[in-house]
């Protein structure tokens, strides 16, 4: 005989907290959302204003500072042919989402994973919700983000924010706890607090890795940005949701390519933190 076994109702407890929080919280809610698209606004806004051809040779002088020239002559290709297709709006203001977003899921994920590098019972903690929010699909971090904020770039910042802190977090909490014993023995010995080993000692020696961190944190976040694009976010991810409503995959393409050419000089900008001067 099949025995009766009750459904647990975990999607209603779910829907009960969110709607519990959002009518509670609703207020400060609202004034995350105002401040936030203020400050998306004036960057846009900002960016926007300088002449295409004075941002390029702004970021390619950034990318031959940390890089070297190849980088340089690269991205003025790249965000040539962006403004020659037409996408340079579009770019800015992804570029915003992404430069908004990971700031912010560095600012949290640094001492979230300093935190668990130095206690292991913290650290016990971490890893499990690390896992689980890597494991959970993209698509899900939307539903919460809509009642909290609404439609809009705000949405898809705390979404991308919640979807791409793990990596940083995960590699601040590595980097630390692989400085060798040896090392922090030395600096016990020397006589130093747990601050100067934390900040003359493990943190400088796990740069390297947190910069690897926050490079997939930023390759995270522009993934999201592009499918936060379902919920109203600018950018564009939008050009190319527009593509696919309207079927017309050469506008898709070409918004997809100038999704590329903004990752990739983010990626080369970051990894060229992570390497000794020589190797630039």
């Amino acid at each position: 005989m099949a025995i009766d076994i009750p459904r647990i109702p975990l999607g209603d407890w779910i829907e009960a907290g969110l709607d519990y929080l959002t009518t509670e919280y609703s207020v400060v809610t609202r004034g995350i959302s105002r401040f936030t698209q203020t400050g998306i606004n004036a960057i846009n806004d900002a960016l926007a204003w300088m002449p295409e051809w004075a941002l390029m040779a702004l970021i390619a002088l950034l990318c031959w500072r940390v890089s070297g020239i190849r980088l340089a002559i690269g991205s003025v290709l790249g965000l040539a042919l962006i403004w020659n297709m037409g996408l340079w709006f579009p770019m800015i203001e992804s570029l915003t989402l992404v430069v908004f977003a990971t700031i912010v899921a560095v600012v949290i994920a640094l001492p979230v994973g300093i935190v668990g590098a130095l206690s292991d019972r913290l650290y016990g903690v971490i890893m499990p919700v690390l896992d689980f929010m890597q494991t959970m699909p993209a698509f899900v971090y939307l539903i919460p983000a809509i009642p909290f904020f609404g439609i809009g770039s705000v949405s898809a910042i705390f979404a991308t924010v919640i979807f791409s802190m793990p990596p940083a977090i995960r590699f601040t909490t590595l980097g630390i706890r692989q400085v060798p014993k040896e090392l922090i023995e030395a600096a016990d010995a020397f006589g130093s607090t747990r601050g100067q080993k934390l900040f003359k000692v493990q943190l400088p020696l796990s740069l390297p890795t947190i910069m690897a961190g926050i490079n997939q944190t930023i390759m995270l976040a522009l993934s999201m940005v592009v499918i936060a694009a379902m919920i109203g976010a600018d950018g564009l991810g939008s050009e190319v949701w527009k593509a696919i409503q309207r079927l017309r995959p050469g506008d898709g393409f070409e918004a997809g390519i100038a999704v590329v050419i903004l990752a990739m000089l983010l990626d080369r900008l970051t990894q060229a933190f992570r390497k000794p001067k020589k190797a630039r």
